[in-house]
């Protein structure tokens, strides 16, 4: 690949550089044409092969879309499940604000497979937490979350629709959470969700349960997520 008569890096990633930069900006929007290869050949004298590239590498990180016969064009914005992390970090992390609308808070006792999975008794008290996760003013994920009543008291909504979850359960309560295990399936959006999430029924769903462990390895959260597949990308590395 060509090198960058500067400073050793790489032409395709100075290509990048200049795209994404664009992007950030909000030069480029969901849906804009980036420019050809060609284009991007000649605009920062490369070859074909570099500016394809270039392109290449921007699409597997969910960053353009490259339609055949059309162009390359701006992504939606997409989350990443590489780490765990609060959804105000992963949206942050893509140069996007993310906030939360808060659908309901409540408390429960009557979720005994829940309650075990949180190593609580049957009939335990659990804040139960629906909310609808959004992003450049779109829905991402509706999620509904359950945690100990008795091990976070006075989890008011109003404190949850101020900031991230992770956040208040860390700074307020002094939790530290450590790692999760999952169940990912496909799912079909009935209308409740399709109605919040701006989908058409029985739209496919990425559906997630996640049960978070603190840095003790105590069960502490159970989520049960519904994220719009069209904005999130599950990356897998596997070894042999």
């Amino acid at each position: 690949m060509s090198q960058s008569p500067h400073n050793g890096t790489p032409a395709y990633r100075r290509i990048q550089k200049a795209i994404l930069e664009r992007i950030d900006a909000g030069q480029l929007k969901p849906g804009d044409a980036v420019g050809s290869e060609r284009e991007l050949a000649r605009l920062h004298g490369v070859s074909l092969m570099t500016a394809r590239h270039a392109l290449v590498v921007l699409e597997q990180d969910g960053r353009v879309e490259r339609r055949r016969g059309a162009g390359t064009f701006v992504a939606p914005p997409k989350i990443h499940f590489n780490k765990l992390t609060s959804f105000s970090e992963q949206m942050a992390s893509r140069g996007l604000v993310g906030y939360s609308k808060v659908l309901s808070a409540s408390m429960v006792s009557d979720q005994a497979e829940i309650s075990a999975r949180l190593a609580l008794p049957s009939d335990g008290r659990l804040w139960k937490i629906e909310r609808l996760r959004l992003g450049a003013d779109e829905p991402f994920a509706l999620e509904t979350v359950y945690l100990s009543a008795q091990d976070f008291p006075g989890l008011a909504r109003s404190r949850l629709e101020r900031g991230s979850l992770f956040s208040l359960l860390e700074g307020e309560y002094g939790m530290t959470l450590a790692h999760a295990d999952e169940e990912i399936d496909a799912t079909t959006a009935d209308a409740k969700a399709a109605h919040l999430l701006a989908v058409a029924p029985g739209a496919a769903l990425l559906r997630i349960r996640q049960l978070i462990f603190s840095g003790g390895g105590k069960a502490t959260l159970y989520v049960l997520g519904l994220y719009r597949s069209d904005r999130h990308t599950l990356h897998i590395r596997r070894f042999r």
